[in-house]
């Protein structure tokens, strides 16, 4: 058993982002925006199109949460 001390699992301590999809690209990957700029990160794991926000984590998207569909 993982032991967490003060709300934050030891194992997986970094949080994820919500950032919103601009395009698609070729192998699985997307441009998204970020505070920083735009970004290229996987989404190989999720459905995501132009105009989604997805959470990622460690460059890889790792859930749709909001949908432009």
């Amino acid at each position: 058993m993982t032991s967490c001390h003060d709300d934050v699992c030891v194992t997986c301590s970094d949080a994820a982002v919500a950032v919103r999809v601009r395009e698609l690209t070729a192998d699985g990957l997307a441009v998204v925006d970020t505070d920083a700029g735009p970004e290229e990160v996987s989404v190989a794991l999720v459905d995501a199109a132009p105009g989604d926000v997805v959470l990622v984590h460690a460059k890889e998207a790792i859930a749709v949460v909001g949908s432009s569909r």
